[in-house]
């Protein structure tokens, strides 16, 4: 059976440019990015990339108060702008030039041959259209654009309305808003201008041509058998319509300058508005990164806030009011703030430059990457968030990695720094620079931790330092040229390095010998990788190829010839040279899978590649973007496998679950495709799923799982497991045969992301493992796919049952201590009114006693 990869997310950019939409409930954002739309979970703290991609970058998307359509539009077209309203009929308009047009809506709930019919176009501005904005009861729409006016434009006919046009202001409309079941409106402009509108007449005063009631009257007269009655109700009918058909006209309620809120100069500019209608609450956001909250009609302040010193690109309201979503597209940046509460709900940044290296970490949970920004950042792969950033760093990143352990990343830099960061403090604990200022272009770490490399591109040497202590233990030198790529053997203390004077260096880091073995390549070697096993390292030269050698030997074992399969790339401004289009075509990263097997090449295309090591052959290759609105086909690939995240059951094409490449347009992560096909494992014509279901109710229990197992249907094995009785998993897994054991233990590892039923998952797991650990010991280099998911999903839970141990514990002990503060004034106060029974005792006592005196002296 052929596994197959898909696009699985997108991490690394979180908006890019156009508009930002809330979900209707208002729990989920909805973001373009570049050319395709990520949706963040803010409720389940997730975030999914929609399988969908466009030729060019989306600059506006509109979504259905349904939630079920989404309109997107790129920047290949000429669309400008547009804005759905599905509330009673199913149009929505869309701004093309000066132009508005208004087309049939598709529904969801019946097929239409032609959903994008062209109802109306709207010949309105005189120059550029900027913004839309729709009527609640959909009849009525308001059109802002360059020539700095705003036309109202009745969608049906009307005798008090067909087009007005507002004035009043000296710039560009950025928003034109309506308020909710009402005609009047507040326009902002891109100087800061904010105009609130006051209409005549009410939403339910806009009145059909009275042509219409002459035409009934007529058709009246005409009839011979008319009646007083209907004489009489069409005239008050026609002395009604005469009272109501007064003409529409707008008064100007309040200009306001927003920019006077700011004090900032006349160079900040007003670059995006939202406004919520229930609420009555108007968002600007400005080109120094503020932005304003203001109540309508009053034109009162709420807040005025600063997120970035960039512009603010983008801005939306939620169903409710409480958040605020903001985008900056120079700075890659997404928020979404709780006005009320002044609390952040979503705060992500991307690399607002090229993204140059990634590494996972051992246990898959997480991806670091590093940027020409300088920033590092650290990506859960299961949320899709960043959350947290490493600022130390002057210069662009040029190699990132993990510590074996997991709890430290170092990152070097052409700021001629190597720095350790402590995931568990979030801090640079360690730093590492060379005697004399140096570039560094690549970055390694020993199997044990403990060793820290790094390779020149100007002086073409090899740093060694000690992670412990900081200290540089020996500079490796011996390369004429740049050192472009270095690896440690996963097993032993090699190191092997590439550079650009056609070698590649064996190195024995605690040996101060100099190089081991020197070996020539065919031309300028660009990195180098080892397999898994540490007994073969890859190597990618500049004219293509991939060449293998064995560490024992250092004899080549093959190579494979991959410059057709990268395909031609250039920039916009490069000569169309054939000696250009070759020199272009080379591998810049390599990746070994998990078995070693095969190999993920990646370079300055927009091709990866995956081969087949010992067949030498191309397996795969993907087009990982199609997007026209780039520098050419610039794209530089940096692909990582990860030999953890889980997906559905594998074969030996790869024991790795996804891989992900780094790209200018942010980090994409494939993983294996879950919808695969029916792949039996020695089955037999009797084994069948209503067959497996009868053994199980006669209690075979044995029996039905192996039956299931060599079936492999996901559900129906699922079923199985779930059938058998706690009690009698230990005898189970027991009997169960060693052949089936990694394929069951292979799904309860992926099951146990997702399933809520952990204890009895990880009892099978733990019976697993005691029944047949040995035989799983032996055969663990093949199996470490399996092993690595099962690390990463009990490690993930772990940690989600550490954390709600910990509120439920803080909470116990709040509720504890709010019950004892309680109980001591419950206490005091009791002593308090003993007191003061006591007291009143004592004074009646007193009082007594003196009346006693007094009559005994008035005796």
């Amino acid at each position: 059976m052929k596994l197959s990869f898909k696009f699985s997310n997108l991490l690394g950019t979180v908006y890019r440019k156009g508009n930002i939409l809330f979900s209707p409930d208002g729990n989920s954002v909805i973001s373009p990015v570049g050319n395709r739309i990520t949706i963040f979970d803010l409720k389940n703290n997730k975030s999914e990339t929609l399988p969908i991609e466009s030729r060019y970058n989306f600059t506006s998307i509109a979504l259905a108060p349904n939630g079920c359509i989404l309109i997107a539009v790129n920047e290949g077209t000429q669309i400008l702008a547009f804005l759905y309203n599905f509330v009673i009929v199913t149009f929505f308009a869309v701004a093309k030039e000066n132009n508005v047009l208004v087309y049939q809506a598709p529904c969801s709930h019946r097929r239409v041959y032609n959903p994008f019919a062209l109802e109306q176009v709207f010949h309105a501005a005189y120059s550029e259209t900027t913004c839309i904005d729709w009527t609640t009861d959909s009849r009525v729409l308001a059109v802002g654009s360059k020539d700095m006016s705003t036309k109202i434009c009745a969608l049906e006919r009307f005798s008090n309305l067909s087009i007005y046009t507002l004035g009043s202001h000296t710039d560009n409309i950025v928003g034109c808003f309506f308020d909710e079941n009402s005609l009047d409106l507040c326009t902002v402009s891109r100087n800061g201008q904010l105009c609130v509108w006051e209409c005549s007449v009410d939403i339910g005063g806009l009145m059909p041509p009275t042509e219409q009631v002459e035409q009934q009257q007529k058709d009246c007269d005409d009839e011979d058998n008319m009646t007083d009655a209907k004489k009489r109700k069409l005239d008050e009918k026609e002395e009604e319509t005469d009272d109501k058909n007064s003409k529409v006209f707008y008064k100007r309620r309040a200009k306001v300058y927003l920019k006077d809120s700011l004090k900032a100069g006349n160079s900040v500019m007003l670059t995006s508005a939202a406004y919520h209608r229930k609420s009555h609450i108007l968002v600007t956001g400005f080109s120094n990164g503020s932005f304003l909250l203001q109540e309508i009609p009053d034109c009162n302040l709420i807040h005025s806030l600063s997120i970035s010193e960039q512009d603010i690109s983008a801005v939306a309201f939620n169903c409710t009011g409480d958040w605020i979503a903001l985008g900056s597209s120079y700075m890659g940046q997404l928020v979404v703030w709780e006005w009320q509460s002044e609390s952040f709900v979503l705060k992500q940044q991307g690399h607002f430059n090229t993204m140059s290296c990634l590494a996972y970490s051992p246990d898959g949970q997480y991806i670091v990457t590093g940027g020409d920004d300088g920033k590092v950042k650290v990506w859960n792969t299961g949320t899709g968030f960043c959350f947290v950033t490493f600022t130390e760093h002057e210069s662009g990143i040029s190699g990132v990695t993990f510590t074996q352990s997991g709890k430290a990343i170092l990152s070097a830099s052409l700021d001629g720094t190597v720095r350790a960061f402590d995931l568990q403090r979030y801090r640079n604990f360690r730093t590492f620079t060379s005697p004399q200022r140096t570039q560094f272009s690549c970055l390694a770490v020993d199997p044990s931790g403990e060793i820290v490399c790094a390779g020149s591109q100007d002086t073409f040497e090899i740093f060694v330092w000690s992670l412990q202590t900081g200290r540089l233990l020996e500079v490796l030198s011996g390369h004429e040229a740049p050192v472009s790529g270095i690896s440690f053997s996963p097993n032993q203390a090699i190191l092997v390095s590439a550079s650009w004077d056609k070698t590649v260096r064996v190195w024995d880091v605690f040996e101060s010998k100099g190089s081991r073995e020197t070996l020539p390549v065919t031309s300028d070697a660009l990195t180098v990788q080892f397999r898994p096993d540490g007994q073969e390292f890859a190597v990618a030269t500049l004219d293509g190829q991939i060449l293998f050698f064995d560490i024992n030997t250092s004899v080549q074992t093959g190579s494979i010839e991959g410059r057709n399969d990268l395909g031609a790339g250039r920039r916009d401004t490069d000569l169309v040279t054939a000696k250009k289009l070759q020199g272009s075509q080379a591998f810049t990263t390599l990746c070994y899978s998990t078995d070693g097997e095969s190999i993920l090449a990646g370079g300055r295309s927009k091709n990866v590649c995956i081969y087949h090591v010992g067949e030498q052959l191309l397996m795969k290759k993907f087009e990982i973007t199609c997007n026209h609105s780039l520098d050419g086909v610039d794209v530089s690939s940096f692909v990582r496998m990860n030999k953890n995240i889980n997906g559905s059951n594998c074969t030996n094409l790869f024991t790795g679950r996804a891989w992900s490449t780094a790209t200018t347009e942010g980090l994409l992560i494939y993983s294996l495709d879950h919808n695969l096909l029916f792949d039996p494992f020695q089955l037999e014509a009797n084994i069948t799923p209503t067959e497996i279901r009868k053994t199980l109710r006669e209690k075979k229990h044995s029996k039905a799982l192996i039956m299931a197992l060599r079936l492999n249907e996901q559900p129906l094995l699922m079923e199985i497991l779930e059938g058998t009785p706690f009690e009698n998993v230990e005898l189970v897994c027991h009997s169960l045969p060693h052949v089936y054991v990694e394929k069951l233990l292979d799904f309860l590892g992926n099951k146990l992301e997702s399933s809520r039923h952990i204890e009895f998952y990880l009892t099978w797991i733990h019976q697993l493992l005691l029944s047949h650990g040995s035989a799983l010991k032996s055969r663990s280099t093949f199996i470490l796919g399996t092993l690595h998911t099962l690390q990463k999903n009990l490690t993930r839970w772990n940690e989600d049952l550490g954390k709600i141990c910990n509120h439920n514990k803080y909470t116990s002990q709040y509720l504890i201590s709010l019950w004892k503060n309680q109980l001591n004034k419950t206490k005091r106060s009791e002593e308090e009114e003993d007191n003061s029974d006591i007291e009143d005792q004592i004074l009646i006592s007193r009082t007594e006693f003196d009346m006693s005196e007094e009559s005994m002296h008035s005796d």
